[in-house]
Formats: C-alpha cells, structure tokens, sequence
C-alpha cells in the first residue's frame, strides 16, 4: 500500500494578491469604523481646550435698554457643543443697572434649595416662593431659611453691552462652592 499524499499545489500569485488585498481591505474598514466609533467618545473625555473656555461670557442682550436700579430678569442662549452634541441652553439671570458700565448681576436661584425666587416690586425684594427666604435689592438675606446671600456672577461690560459667565452654586450651606 502506497501512502497518498496529495501534493500542495503551488499558489498562484494572482491567488496571492488576492488575498492580501482583502487582508488590506478588511482591516482599512475595520480601523475606519473603529476610529469613527471611538472618536466621539476619546472628544467626550479628554475634550480639546479651546481658548477662553474656562472663562465664557455670554451676551446678554438690551441690557442698554434696562431702567436703573430696578432688577430685571433677562434672557439669553447660548450654543453648548459636547464632543458631537450641540444643545441650546437658556439661561436667566437677575440684572441691576447701576450706571450704564456697573451692574449686579445674580443667579436667579435661592440660595436655600435652588427654587427660582422673584422680584416682587411692591415690597422692593426678591421673595423666594418655595420656603419664604427675602433678599433686598443687593442680595442680602432679609427673612426666611436662605444660608447666604444671592450668589452674583461674573459680568463684564464692553461697548455698552452686559456679558455674563454664567455658574452654578451648590445650595443649602453659607459658602458660594460652584458645581
């Protein structure tokens, strides 16, 4: 008995080429979608710095128009980009004009539990509605539970224009720690 062994044929090099342009292929696709995938998430968590990031101030508009020493809310959106999420968020803020260049400019939650207080003009205060804490016209504690004054932002005015930079403060305790 004769062992039979069938001979390996000899690959063509058309066989070859083949082969090795679908490794190519195959693993050029497999990278593109891995990075495509993974790029949004590495953006989310190392994100690049931009310049002025750190400080962002915000327009506020018709602040020109805004009377002198009566608090007004105002308004104002700004375009948040997070790795490929865009949202537009609305902020509001409390606003006092002083002089047309000196304002103060304060979050417009209660120090006490982060409710949304109020102007209430006929008693020149801010009155909080949820737990009854009052803040005069600069923000002092007047009445009620509230553990500190109304916290103030950063502001800036240039060309007769209010920016604001906009924060969040953690509620219920007598310091101003941002969130």
């Amino acid at each position: 008995m004769t062992d039979h062994h069938p001979t390996p044929r000899p690959e063509e090099p058309e066989d070859i080429q083949k082969r090795n342009f679908i490794k190519t292929l195959t693993v050029a696709i497999l990278g593109f979608i891995t990075f495509f995938l993974t790029q949004p998430f590495v953006t989310y968590l190392f994100p690049v710095a931009k310049e002025g990031t750190k400080e962002k101030f915000i327009k506020v508009p018709n602040f020109p128009a805004i009377p002198l020493e009566t608090p007004t809310k105002m308004t104002f959106e700004y375009m948040d980009v997070q790795a490929y999420i865009t949202s537009n968020v609305i902020y509001d803020v409390w606003v006092v004009k002083h002089a047309a260049d000196k304002a103060s400019v304060y979050n417009p939650l209660c120090t006490h539990l982060n409710c949304r207080y109020t102007w209430v003009g006929s008693h020149h205060e801010f009155m909080c509605p949820c737990h009854g804490s009052i803040f005069n016209i600069n923000g002092k504690v007047v009445g009620g539970p509230a553990p500190r004054p109304l916290d103030t932002l950063p502001y800036k005015i240039e060309g007769g224009e209010l920016y604001v930079h906009w924060e969040l403060f953690k509620a219920g305790i007598p310091q101003k720690l941002e969130i």
